[in-house]
């Protein structure tokens, strides 16, 4: 991995009024929600492939896979391209991806969940859980959430320096978190909001202190395996990457380059990796809220603009396009999307193996086509 790579992934939120604390702990009723029976309609099915191919030769994708679940209605999943161009590898709908900064929405996940359970409070303010950040004794866990709080990101001038020495590097959340402390703030806490993958970082660290574990350890705990989520985890070292998957593409001066992997430069924001069915299971869990009690859950749909990623608003570790709500994630070769309608209940994933495309955001595109054809089925 290039450092402009490394730069382009980690340059890609919103106040509200934190909830009363509640003392609810849903966490341990959810099971893995089931996919429709059946497959979709013959010719919904061929409006969908035909949408995403289109997205997919729009951006010159050279993989993808994708899959959209409706209820009452059936089940569509495809594997389109290939997943390493030099050796004209197909994709398969089992690969493992990674889903880069749709982590954030299970880190926030966890915390919302302490939360829940009166371990922490979204009024509290960061310094109380990591020392040495700037603002931290204004910086709300909300603000660190929704993208408000002004912190500054990691990735600067230093980090870059130290990841050149060994770009094999394993870091650990504090070591990530270490180079955005004492560093200037963006803006005053709460006045703006700025997508940083810092904030989210300050928050692995916020749960692990008041877990007493490691972040996977608690992610593994909390939600993949209530959820039945055997195929996605938490992955710093690529050695773990589980196979079969694909090569991420970037296009740089023009052209697409392979590039290679490092999963724990993202930590909390972005080192988790998935599959397809998997992503179904998250994008209901996420967008329905069936971790959380359902005063948290509005409160995290609490949203407001933001200039990236590309959502119509981003709230609390999730974000809304059109009434879907999920969250994009992109970097490395590499972009993703998980989205759930509440209208209809169907879930879209995609997943694709190129990132960094001039003003575009291929698998949120590819989302965004999937879900008009979508919505226009249930209107006709």
């Amino acid at each position: 991995m290039t450092a402009l790579g490394m730069a382009a992934l980690v340059t890609v939120g919103c106040a509200g009024t934190a909830a009363p604390v509640a003392t609810a702990t849903p966490t341990n009723a959810v099971t893995r929600p089931a996919a429709p029976e059946g497959e979709l309609p013959a010719d919904l099915q061929a409006q969908l492939q035909d949408a995403l191919e289109q997205v997919m030769s729009e951006y010159d994708v050279p993989g993808a896979a994708a899959g959209v679940w409706i209820p009452g209605e059936g089940s569509w999943t495809t594997a389109v391209g290939v997943a390493d161009r030099e050796g004209d590898v197909p994709v398969t709908v089992d690969m493992t991806w990674p889903i880069r900064s749709i982590t954030k929405s299970y880190t926030v996940t966890l915390l919302l969940q302490l939360v829940d359970e009166g371990e922490v409070s979204l009024d509290d303010t960061i310094d109380e859980y990591v020392e040495g950040v700037t603002d931290g004794g204004e910086i709300t866990l909300l603000e660190l959430a929704n993208m408000s709080s002004g912190n500054a990101d990691y990735v600067d001038d230093e980090f870059l320096a130290d990841f050149s020495v060994d770009p094999e590097k394993i870091y650990t959340i504090d070591e990530l978190n270490a180079f955005a402390l004492g560093k200037p703030a963006q803006f005053a806490p709460g006045t703006e909001y700025r997508y940083t993958n810092a904030n989210t970082n300050l928050l692995g660290a916020v749960i692990e202190k008041v877990t007493g574990k490691p972040y996977a350890e608690v992610l593994d705990e909390r939600i993949l395996t209530p959820l039945g989520q055997s195929g996605t985890a938490y992955v710093a070292d690529v050695a773990d990457w589980a196979t079969p998957h694909a090569i991420g593409y970037m296009t740089i001066d023009g052209a697409l380059q392979p590039q290679t992997e490092n999963p724990s430069i993202l930590g909390a924001a972005g080192a988790m990796f998935s599959t397809l069915d998997d992503g179904r299971v998250w994008a209901e869990t996420l967008g329905a809220g069936a971790l959380l009690t359902p005063e948290t859950q509005k409160l995290r749909q609490v949203g407001h603009p933001i200039p990236q990623p590309p959502y119509d608003e981003y709230a609390v570790g999730m974000g809304e396009t059109d009434g879907w709500w999920g969250h994009n994630g992109e970097g490395v070769g590499f972009t993703a999307a998980t989205f759930h309608d509440p209208v209809s209940g169907a879930n879209i994933v995609v997943y694709m193996n190129e990132s960094n495309v001039p003003d575009a955001h291929p698998a949120d595109a590819a989302f965004r086509a999937l879900a008009g054809v979508v919505t226009g089925a249930a209107g006709s």
